[in-house]
């Protein structure tokens, strides 16, 4: 069996002084998509959150590639993408101004490849308009070409569906079942009916967790 990219062991979180989730344990193994379902309010972006590193208020362990992740933090940070549940996108730049900003300290990604990664999600001919001017799927759509031109091993992504249409939906399904194909790992929640062969749930709740 391949090592886990990422494993949690007996998390534990708070909010508002309610206890949203314990005892969570889970491995994220390479070449896998896994789904965190529940109902609204038991924690899934704020796991997202706390597995991405942006969330602190939590107990228990993560390990990255199986050593704690505080000590591997630039080599998580540097092979996890992240994209939450607001798209994250600045309104005053353009969509390719937006995927540079988003490259930045990464990789080197020449202007004809986030064109094609633009048009990879339906904005061809948005390229330099302001995100302002755009409709909220087309801002969503904006940080999905993120998803085109990514090569980090682990994606977290927080509601991914979200705005966008039939066909985009069908794209993005495509593009996380390649990404499984090819050795990464996904970790996704929606509300999104998502069905992809060999897809993993963690499901949240006041019933407990269950991985399966």
């Amino acid at each position: 069996m391949s090592e886990p990219l990422l494993q949690a062991i007996d998390l534990e979180c708070e909010r508002d002084e309610r206890l949203l989730f314990q005892n969570l344990s889970f491995s994220i193994l390479p070449g896998t998509v896994t789904r965190v379902e529940g109902p609204n309010g038991t924690g899934k972006t704020t796991l997202l959150r706390i597995l991405a590193g942006l969330n602190d208020a939590w107990s228990g362990q993560l390990l990255w590639c199986g050593e704690p992740r505080a000590r591997q933090r630039e080599s998580f940070l540097r092979n996890t993408l992240y994209i939450g549940h607001r798209p994250g996108i600045k309104p005053l730049l353009t969509p390719v101004e937006n995927l540079k900003a988003l490259m930045a300290g990464r990789r080197e990604v020449s202007e004809e490849v986030l064109v094609q990664a633009l048009a990879g999600t339906g904005l061809a001919g948005f390229e330099n308009v302001p995100c302002r001017n755009l409709s909220a799927g087309q801002q969503r759509r904006v940080a999905l070409a993120r998803l085109l031109i990514a090569d980090e091993p682990l994606w977290l992504l927080d509601e991914v569906f979200t705005a966008i249409d039939a066909d985009g939906v069908r794209a993005i399904e495509s593009l996380l079942q390649q990404r499984a194909a090819e050795g990464g790992a996904v970790l996704v929640t929606t509300h999104h009916e998502l069905q992809l062969p060999g897809m993993k749930r963690i499901t949240l709740g006041a019933g407990g967790v269950h991985e399966r």
